[in-house]
């Protein structure tokens, strides 16, 4: 079977909530670590608490994805924090490649390993990577990421584009600091590279408030520009994450635009959420999630895990609650995976 092709919802009694919503996709965050700096995330860097649980074990993580494809959710990105700062990375992907019911397996990175391990973790069972690219400005990217890492990450994308990865995307944050300057790049940048750049809306949080108000820009300026340039919407693929692409007759890659503010942003969710600590989240805005760490612990209770998971699913909201200015129990992006 080919990498993108899901199994049927008839043939896996695939999750539903009461909406009527199918789950195909889990995002696991491996971490809450990060050793980037960016401003609308950690400006502050990562702040280690002694008071919280330890990060999922190997173990513990392969049977919660077990559940999950029981369930019918057949792809499954790991996330962070930044995922690669797990010295165990490469094992992780390698076990849960091989889960059965999984069949895409992707990782969201900032880059900064990616040049000298893309081509290890393609070989660990990794099939599609997003890489974390705000601009192509090297000295704004310092600044909002507080490295001087540029040059090596592109270079990481590049050597990814080498590696056989089914997919390799660039995701950036629309910071009103950064409005105007680089489109020429970006299209430069995807003219001859077959990348999808995906500009994200940024996201309010708990601690980013002030930020948000300073900096949040609407998606709908960079659609309004993609329509005036010959862009097109793709259709939505099966399995697929938010985003909206578009494609030009005249340049190989793509752009993405993830715009959580506009309407019926939520309608199509087909992701749930599981934290390094063990907990379900049926939303990235939504409570403090359902405890699941204490069905981790032995390969017999898969049963009863897989019913703790059915049972939370008609408290999954319809949509977000952005707009009233509540982010839920998310205290910033690198907590539950983004």
């Amino acid at each position: 079977m080919a990498l993108f092709d899901p199994p049927s919802p008839s043939s896996t009694g695939q999750l539903q909530d009461g909406f009527g919503r199918r789950f195909s996709y889990l995002r696991l965050s491996l971490t809450e670590r990060c050793n980037f700096r960016c401003t609308y995330c950690l400006p502050n860097g990562f702040q280690a608490q002694k008071s919280l649980p330890t990060e999922l074990s190997r173990d513990e993580i392969r049977r919660a994805v077990a559940a999950f494809a029981k369930l019918g959710l057949w792809k499954l990105r790991l996330t962070g924090g930044e995922p690669t700062v797990r010295t165990d990375f490469t094992d992780i992907a390698r076990k849960l490649a091989q889960v059965e019911g999984i069949r895409h397996l992707a990782m969201t990175t900032n880059g900064y390993r990616l040049e000298r391990s893309a081509a290890k973790w393609r070989e660990a069972g990794v099939d599609a990577v997003n890489v974390s690219i705000d601009t192509l400005d090297r000295t704004r990217f310092a600044e909002v990421t507080g490295h001087d890492k540029l040059e090596g990450v592109v270079r990481g994308v590049d050597v990814a584009l080498g590696a056989g990865f089914a997919s390799v995307k660039v995701n950036s944050v629309l910071l009103r600091e950064l409005e105007g300057s680089g489109w020429d790049d970006v299209l430069g940048f995807v003219a001859h590279r077959d990348v999808s750049w995906r500009f994200i809306e940024l996201m309010r949080t708990n601690d980013n408030a002030g930020f948000h108000q300073r900096q949040a820009t609407p998606g709908e300026l960079v659609r309004e520009r993609l329509d005036a340039s010959g862009w097109y919407a793709l259709a939505r693929r099966e399995g697929a994450g938010p985003a909206v692409e578009y494609a030009h007759p005249d340049y190989r890659g793509r752009i993405g635009l993830i715009a959580p503010y506009s309407s019926g942003f939520c309608d199509s969710c087909n992701r749930l959420r599981l934290s390094s600590r063990g907990k379900l989240h049926l939303c990235l805005f939504g409570s403090e999630g359902l405890e699941l760490r204490d069905l981790l612990q032995r390969d017999d209770q898969a049963g009863e895990l897989v019913e703790r998971i059915e049972a939370a699913m008609p408290a999954k909201m319809r949509g977000h609650r952005l707009h009233e200015g509540d982010s839920g129990a998310t205290p910033h992006l690198a907590s539950i995976g983004g």
